[in-house]
C-alpha cells in the first residue's frame, strides 16, 4: 500500500491502491478467511512481495506541497475522513492500513482502527465521546481496568456514570437509561461476554431502550467489547451496537506475543475516534501491524480449534465432584439461566473457549488447583494458542472493590480459563490431576 508516483499535481491525493480490492469470484462474495490472506495489499506495489514488508519510518515523502496540505487537512479534522495518504507514523502507515482494512471485514464494518493496546483502544474511545458533565451507561462487569477508568480517571474529571447487570432485561435496561436522560448520556458501553464471569448482555434490548428514549442528537452510540467471542462468535452490529472494541492481543493476535487494540464501526464515529488517536498517538506499531496480519490468516482456524476443545473439556469438568459450576455458554439452558440462554441463541454463533470454573471451597482450592497445572499455564490474558488459567479475584480484579466483586459474581473460588489448540485429551488429563489437590 505504498504510494505510487503518480498524483495529482493539485493538490489530490496519490492512487494507493490502483486495483479494486478482488473481493468476489463469479458473483460469489468471499468469506473473509479467504480475504485474511491479500486484501487491501497489492505486490505490485512493493517489488512483487507476496506479504506486505514491515514500513519502519516515521515518515512518508508527499508527491508535492499541495498533496501535503490535503493529507493535514484530514489528519487534523479540518476535512472530514482523516488522511487520504500516507503523512507520519503516528497518523497512519501501510501496515496499520491494511489491518484496518481486514479488522472490518469480519463484521461488515464501515471502518477500523487499530491501537497500541486493548485499553488505548478504550481509553481513545472515551476520550473522543465524553466531556467533563457527561454520563456513561455501561453494564457490569467490566475488565478491572475498564471500570478504574471509568469510575476513578474519568470521574476526577467531572464524568459520571450509571450502570446495569449483564443479563437485564429491557425493563431494568429502561430504568437505567431513563434515569441517566436527565443529564447528557454521551456513550453507551457494554462488554459482552462480561470478564470474568461470562455474563452475557442483550445488545438488541439495550439498542431498543436507547431508540425509545433518546432521539436525534441526543441519542448515545452504543460501544460494545467483543473480545470473548468476536469476531468468529458474535457480531453485534449486527443487533445494534454502532462500535465494536477489541483487545486485539487475544483471539486476533492468538499467539500470546503482541499486545494491540481495535475499534471498528460506522465512519462517522470511527472519524471522531480517529481524531482522538492521531492528537495522542495510541496507534499501534507498523511491527504489531505485520504480526496482526499474519494471525488473522489463521483466526477461523485456531478459534475453531480452540472452540472445540473447550466443548470437551467443560464436559468433563462439569461431572467433576469438586467442581461447583462450570460457567460456559455452551451449558445455557433453562431455569435460572433461562434470560441468559435466550440471549445466546439470539446472539451469538458459538460458545467460545474462555469460560469461568467455580471449585468447591474458597482461594486456598483455587490456588491450589492453579499451582498444579502442568500443560496449561498460570497467567492472565486469553484467546492464545496455549491454554491459560488465573484467579480473577486476586489477580485480574483485585483492584475492584469487595463489596463491587461480591455483586458481580466475582468471588475467592472462581478460576478463568481460556482453552487454547492442544490436544483436548491431554488438556483433561491436566485438569484431572489438578483437581486432585483441591
Amino acid at each position: 500500500m505504498t504510494d505510487e508516483t503518480e498524483a495529482d499535481l493539485t493538490g489530490g491525493t496519490p492512487r494507493r491502491r490502483p486495483k479494486p480490492p478482488v473481493d468476489k469470484v463469479g458473483g460469489r462474495k468471499l468469506k473473509p478467511s479467504t480475504l485474511m490472506m491479500g486484501h487491501g495489499y497489492d505486490p505490485m506495489l512493493s517489488e512483487g512481495s507476496l506479504k506486505p514488508p514491515v514500513f519502519l519510518t516515521s515518515t512518508f515523502v508527499f508527491p508535492n506541497a499541495a498533496a501535503g496540505k490535503r493529507h493535514f487537512e484530514g489528519v487534523t479534522g479540518k476535512r472530514p475522513g482523516g488522511a487520504e495518504g500516507l503523512v507520519y507514523s503516528r497518523f497512519n502507515g501501510p501496515n496499520q492500513e491494511i489491518l484496518e482494512d481486514r479488522l472490518a471485514i469480519w463484521e461488515e464494518a464501515e471502518d477500523a482502527l487499530a491501537f497500541s493496546s486493548g485499553m488505548s483502544a478504550i481509553a481513545t474511545l472515551f476520550l473522543s465521546m465524553v466531556k467533563p458533565g457527561d454520563t456513561i451507561v455501561h453494564s457490569g462487569p467490566l475488565y478491572a481496568a475498564t471500570e478504574t477508568l471509568i469510575a476513578r480517571i474519568l470521574g476526577r474529571f467531572g464524568v459520571h456514570w450509571l450502570d446495569f447487570p449483564a443479563g437485564a432485561t429491557r425493563e431494568e435496561i429502561d430504568a437505567v437509561l431513563g434515569k441517566a436522560a436527565t443529564g447528557n448520556v454521551a456513550l453507551i458501553y457494554l462488554e459482552s461476554p462480561a470478564n470474568p464471569t461470562n455474563a452475557l448482555v442483550d445488545v438488541e434490548a439495550v439498542a431498543a431502550s436507547r431508540d425509545a428514549i433518546f432521539t436525534g442528537a441526543a441519542k448515545p452510540p452504543i460501544a460494545i467489547d467483543n473480545t470473548f467471542l468476536g469476531p468468529l462468535w458474535a457480531q453485534p452490529l449486527k443487533q445494534g451496537a454502532d462500535l465494536v472494541v477489541y483487545s486485539l492481543t487475544k483471539y486476533a493476535g492468538g499467539h500470546s506475543d503482541l499486545v494491540a487494540g481495535g475499534v471498528l464501526g460506522s465512519k462517522e464515529h470511527i472519524n471522531t475516534i480517529r481524531l482522538m488517536r492521531n492528537t495522542i498517538g495510541t496507534i499501534c506499531d507498523p511491527n504489531t501491524a505485520w504480526m496482526l496480519l499474519r494471525s488473522l490468516e489463521t483466526l477461523e482456524l485456531r478459534m475453531s480449534r480452540a472452540g472445540e476443545n473447550a466443548v470437551k473439556v467443560c464436559e468433563f469438568l462439569r461431572q467433576h465432584p469438586k467442581v461447583e459450576k462450570v460457567g460456559y455458554l455452551g451449558f445455557l439452558e433453562g431455569g435460572d439461566d433461562a434470560r441468559q440462554a435466550d440471549i445466546y441463541r439470539r446472539h451469538c454463533t458459538g460458545a467460545g473457549s474462555t469460560f469461568s470454573l467455580y471449585l468447591k471451597g474458597g482461594e486456598k482450592e483455587a490456588f491450589a488447583f492453579l499451582d498444579s497445572l502442568k500443560i496449561a499455564k498460570l497467567a492472565v490474558s486469553l484467546g492464545g494458542t496455549e491454554t491459560l488459567a488465573s484467579h480473577p479475584a486476586g489477580m485480574t480484579h483485585l483492584s475492584v472493590p469487595e463489596a463491587r466483586k461480591k455483586a458481580l459474581g466475582i468471588s475467592d473460588n472462581l478460576v478463568r480459563i481460556s482453552i487454547g489448540v492442544e490436544d483436548a485429551e491431554d488438556l483433561i488429563a491436566d485438569f484431572e490431576e489438578a483437581l486432585k489437590a483441591v
